[in-house]
């Protein structure tokens, strides 16, 4: 150990003893001084602005120092920039300048000039470690509760990043006589190991292998705060290899030995290399440590119940890719290790998971946008899939026909989309992808998935038919099938674990042990019978939801008297500069935010419920407990008495037409002991904030969707959703202002960069001088 640490100081004194060194050393500075402060300098002046820029003013250490573009990231991805002119004389400079030779003829073992060549730049690695570090300390001033287990987590994969590429630089100096061809040699294998992983991905053997020799984003989790023993071990295998080459380099320049015995050398490295990579990526073998402050890269402890509850037994996830829709990228083998590691959070807790990959083709029935006879204008399926497979570099034969799928599955439910198939025992369920921004299902649509494949007793929401009231499963304005039953819409009830479905009680009775009956807007009265059927729903304890419409109380006033509520007569106007008159946004009370975590998020962002076309709700002599849920705004609404003309001239207050200046409860809340459990009941005055053409309206940002899901939620004891809720981040504020942000400039990124120039040449002249 003491050769080693001597050869290590020795590298370390020629290496300062030269201007490279400290060049680089300020530049790598420098270059972390400015991403940290364009960060700092963004969110600083987001936060002086205050208003709607708050709302995206959380997790700041996450945004600052690991997302895209970010400090980590901006760094890491120029780190190839450093290394290959640091390493690119170890070894190469002995072999040009003879002095190779002497060390060969010294007692000095190989192994420990390769080790002590190695532990030099480990040490250098650990001062650039240490120059973000100081960037790292200023955070944790600057930045409110910054997460210091994501800082570590980050930092160890910084560090683990420049201690391999230190291994590839040493290989690759040890190759030539040329500094420079040994630094370009750097470059080439640095590029080689960050684009391996895109190389034969459509075997499945290579694949894995070529994906685990991949560097490109190895570092990604540790950023975010969780450390893998795969990625760790990535890295470690990685520095075995290039270390290992290293040493047999020299070492067959001190003997003579056949070609193929030198060769077989380089083989069983690498053999053993890959063997131990290949093992310990596999779930099994693969352990976890979350850094993060609320373990935020962990599921939450109500996903990780469900899936223990599926014990021991096999789980298939079996995915079908369509190449003709909208999702087909997300299922070509290219991206199959990337879909494989989005379940890395589930096969952390339940290794046994297996994969099935099955490709095909058929009209894609989500998108009445654009039909396929407009996307493929005068192609039959056939001549489209084979154009569309040809151009994503793949093989027609490698998917399955209309006919072939359809004798394995039938998926025109699934309208023909990229979707999972979930088997269990014999059970099965989908897991769906979906339209917005993260596509990938959460914790709690997959939690959901599996409680249907544990039998779970689901929701039922039974909606009233018979007298035109609000459909489930048609896409007109007035409907409800995007809350309802939508399946490329991530909040519809069917993807939270709800089922739904219609009845008529003209023609069946209600069935024991639903979740709760909604009656929403009838056109004609009830009958006598299905009003009959319907209390008695109510007598015996059932959850129930009424939403009704001005200008419709006379039908729902006689089933509403039964609870001691009326909907008022009347209409609500709210006037706006940008809105319809009839259009209320109502005041959520302390009960509507305390409903769920989404809904008290959204009234922190301001957000409000819309109502297009509500009217006030009375109650007296109830046996209920009634609490508001929503009160409209006195200052901005009214009761107005006569009918509301949208394309007239401006509305405005009429005391003598009768129009009611007063906080109105637009929506209630009803609970009473029946048989020992709570009986639950919601009654609105408006239909319309569940419709299709409110939820998918683009004029306002409203809390329409959370809320509604928690009113679904609220009936069903708030046993669905499925609560995967983590607290919300403390890192939300920067404690600088943008004036201290300009001095922090100066100090960080001339001062102290001026004190490294100057110690380094001074340094330098004193050895020159010597």
């Amino acid at each position: 150990m003491k050769t080693i640490f001597r050869i290590a100081k020795t590298e370390l004194r020629v290496l300062f003893y030269s201007p490279i060194a400290w060049f680089l050393l300020v530049a790598f500075f420098i270059q972390c001084g400015i991403a940290y402060f364009l960060q700092l300098k963004g969110y600083a002046g987001m936060q002086e602005m205050g208003g709607e820029q708050l709302r995206y003013m959380d997790h700041l250490t996450i945004k600052i120092f690991s997302s895209q573009m970010s400090v980590f990231d901006n760094v890491m991805q120029k780190l190839y920039l450093y290394i290959p002119l640091l390493t690119m004389g170890l070894i190469s400079r002995e072999t040009s300048s003879g002095t190779i030779k002497l060390l060969y003829s010294s007692p000095i073992k190989v192994r420990d000039i390769v080790l002590g060549k190695y532990l030099a730049m480990l040490i250098y690695s650990l001062l650039m470690v240490a120059a973000m570090s100081v960037f790292i300390v200023a955070g944790m001033w600057q930045i409110k509760s910054l997460d210091s287990g994501i800082m570590l987590s980050a930092v160890l994969g910084l560090f683990l990043l420049l201690c391999t590429y230190a291994a590839i630089g040493l290989f690759m100096s040890s190759l030539t006589t040329y500094q420079v061809v040994a630094a370009v040699c750097t470059f080439v294998m640095i590029g080689i190991l960050s684009f391996v992983g895109t190389m034969w991905q459509s075997i499945d053997f290579v694949r894995d292998l070529t994906y685990f020799l991949s560097i490109q984003g190895r570092t990604q989790k540790m950023l975010f705060g969780l450390i893998s023993s795969k990625d760790v071990l990535y890295f470690l295998v990685i520095i075995f290899m290039f270390i290992g080459f290293t040493y047999f380099k020299l070492k067959s320049g001190m003997e003579s030995r056949p070609f193929m015995v030198k060769a077989m050398r380089y083989v069983i490295v690498v053999v053993i290399g890959l063997a131990v990579g290949y093992v310990s990526s596999r779930p099994a073998f693969t352990t976890y440590t979350d850094t993060t402050v609320h373990q935020e890269q962990t599921l939450t402890p109500n996903a990780q119940r469900i899936i223990k509850e599926l014990g021991d037994e096999p789980l298939e996830v079996i995915t079908y890719n369509n190449a003709l829709s909208r999702y087909s990228w997300l299922g070509v083998p290219e991206q199959r290790n990337r879909l494989l590691d989005n379940w890395d959070l589930y096969t952390r807790f339940k290794p046994g998971i297996s994969f099935r990959f099955v490709q095909y083709y058929a009209e894609p029935l989500d998108n009445p946008q654009f039909p396929f006879a407009k996307m493929y204008p005068g192609k039959t399926v056939k001549e489209a899939a084979e154009q569309t497979i040809r151009g994503m570099g793949m093989k027609v034969s490698a998917f399955k026909t209309p006919e072939e799928i359809k004798k394995i599955i039938d998926l025109e439910p699934e309208l023909n989309r990229f979707v999972m198939q979930l088997k269990y025992k014999g059970r099965s369920t989908f897991l769906r992808v979906f339209d917005d921004q993260m596509v990938w299902p959460g914790e709690t649509e997959v939690s959901a998935a599996f409680k249907r494949l544990l039998q779970a007793k689901l929701p039922k929401i039974l909606f009233v038919t018979g007298d035109l009231e609000r459909d489930i499963h048609k896409v007109g304005a007035r409907e409800y099938m995007t809350i309802t039953n939508t399946k490329p819409f991530r909040y519809s009830l069917i993807n939270q674990g709800f089922d739904s479905d219609t009845i008529s009680l003209g023609s069946r009775d209600i069935p024991e042990g639903i979740t709760a009956l909604v009656l929403t807007d009838p056109k004609t009265a009830l009958s006598a019978a299905a009003q009959a059927k319907l209390e008695q729903y109510i007598d015996k304890g059932g959850n129930l939801l009424i939403a009704g419409e001005p200008g419709k109380q006379t039908v729902l006033n006689p089933i509403l008297q039964k609870l001691g509520v009326q909907m008022m007569e009347g209409v609500v106007a709210q006037p706006s500069k940008d809105l319809t008159p009839d259009i209320v946004l109502p005041q959520l009370t302390p009960l509507a935010v305390s409903l769920s975590a989404d809904v008290a998020k959204t009234v922190k962002d301001s957000l409000k419920v819309a109502m297009p076309g509500v009217t006030g709700l009375t109650y007296s002599g109830s046996s209920f407990t009634i609490e508001p849920l929503l009160i409209t705004d006195t200052q901005k609404s009214w009761l107005r008495k006569t009918s509301l003309v949208l394309d007239s001239a401006q509305v405005v207050y009429d005391a003598a037409a009768g129009d009611e200046r007063k906080a109105l409860p637009v929506m209630i809340s009803m609970t009473r002991k029946v048989d020992g459990k709570e009986q639950r009941i919601i009654v609105a005055g408006d239909a319309d904030f569940m419709s299709n053409s409110n939820l998918n309206r683009f004029d306002v940002e409203t809390a329409n969707f959370p809320f509604i899901t928690a009113l679904f939620s609220w009936l069903d004891y708030k046993q669905f959703p499925i609560d995967t809720h983590r607290p919300e981040s403390e890192d939300n504020r920067v404690k600088v202002s943008l004036d201290d942000v300009d001095l922090l400039k100066i100090v960080y990124l001339w001062v102290m960069p001026g004190i490294m120039i100057a110690f380094g040449a001074i340094l330098l002249i004193r050895r020159k001088r010597k």
